[in-house]
């Protein structure tokens, strides 16, 4: 599966309460339980006025699909092409 970076725009959401985040999950993992095995979610950030999310799937097209199923909208999505960190400076 393809890694990506979703962006959404949800005003405030940063200020959001654990309640309100807590069911945007359930929410989420209700359509991806539907969707099934070509879609999963690793993780998420929340800031001001949008999310960054980090999904695992076959192909943009499920991405676009559980945005549209879930509510939440898939304001820019991005292909992951490779992945650095501080490791990725040393010598091999």
């Amino acid at each position: 599966m393809k890694r990506f970076v979703i962006e959404r725009d949800i005003p405030d959401i940063g200020s959001a309460e654990r309640e309100a985040l807590r069911e945007a999950s359930l929410k989420s993992n209700q359509v991806l339980a539907e969707l099934g095995p070509d879609i999963q979610w690793e993780h998420s950030y929340v800031a001001g006025n949008k999310t960054f999310c980090v999904y695992l799937a076959a192909d943009e097209d499920i991405i676009h699909k559980h945005a549209e199923m879930s509510g939440f909208p898939a304001t820019k999505v991005t292909e992951v092409k490779r992945m650095i960190d501080p490791t990725s400076a040393e010598a091999g």
